[in-house]
C-alpha cells in the first residue's frame, strides 16, 4: 500500500464519523501523519474502547462490556412504565444531565433520511417493538429532533406502535429559554403556541 493509499484510508475512515466533512478529514489525517505521538495515542485509545465499551443490548447507549445491560437499564430505582426513544445515544446523556427524566431508553441508530440511505432497516425499531411487548411501558416519549426527518422519524414509530395499548407522546417544542419572539422563525412559533401550558 503506497502513501498516499494509506492517507486516503485513514482520511476515509475519518470522514465517516458524525460531523467530520471530508476537507475536516484530510486535516485531521495530515495532522496525526505529522504527530506520531498523537497517532499513538490515539491508536491506543480506539483499541482500548473496542475492548471495554459496547452498545447496551437493551436501549443502545454506550456501556461496558462487563455491564451491559447498561446500569439505566437495570436500576431498579428508574421509572419502568416510561419509555423516552432517542435517536442517538449521545442524546441520552444530554438528557440525563439534564436531570429531568427518570425512566427507560431507546436509542433507535438515527432517523428516516433517504437522502443519507437511512430507512426503517436501519433504524432499531424491531428491538422497539419487542421492548413494548415484554416490558409493558405505559407511556412512551418520543424525543426526536423536530424538522423534517425528526417529524418523518416520529410518525413512522407511531404508526408502528398503533395498537400496541402504550400511551405515545413527544416532547413539547416551542420558545428556547432566554429567547424571545423575534429571534423564533414561524413553525417554533406555531408549535410554542400549540404547546402552551395553564399559568394556574
Amino acid at each position: 500500500m503506497s502513501t498516499f493509499d494509506s492517507l486516503e484510508r485513514l482520511a476515509s475512515c475519518l470522514a465517516r464519523l458524525p460531523g467530520i466533512g471530508r476537507r475536516s478529514a484530510e486535516r485531521m489525517a495530515m495532522k496525526l501523519v505529522r504527530d506520531p505521538g498523537l497517532m499513538k495515542d490515539l491508536s491506543l485509545a480506539i483499541d482500548t474502547a473496542g475492548k471495554t465499551l459496547a452498545g447496551c443490548s437493551r436501549c443502545g447507549s454506550v456501556t461496558a462490556v462487563t455491564d451491559n445491560p447498561c446500569r439505566l437499564c437495570t436500576s431498579p430505582h428508574r421509572d419502568a412504565t416510561l419509555l423516552c426513544v432517542v435517536e442517538d445515544a449521545s442524546d441520552i446523556e444530554l438528557i440525563e444531565k439534564a436531570g429531568s427524566f427518570h425512566g427507560r431508553y431507546h436509542a433507535l441508530g438515527g432517523r428516516l433520511s433517504p437522502t443519507k440511505g437511512m430507512g426503517p432497516d436501519n433504524l432499531r425499531v424491531k428491538s422497539l417493538l419487542e421492548r413494548v411487548e415484554r416490558e409493558k411501558f405505559e407511556e412512551i416519549i418520543l424525543a426526536l429532533s423536530t424538522d423534517v426527518e425528526g417529524d418523518s422519524t416520529a410518525s413512522f414509530v407511531t404508526e408502528m406502535l398503533h395498537g400496541k395499548n402504550v400511551k405515545i407522546s413527544r416532547l413539547a417544542f416551542g420558545l428556547p429559554a432566554g429567547s424571545g419572539i423575534g429571534y423564533s422563525d414561524p413553525v417554533t412559533l406555531e408549535r410554542a403556541f400549540k404547546g402552551r401550558t395553564a399559568e394556574r
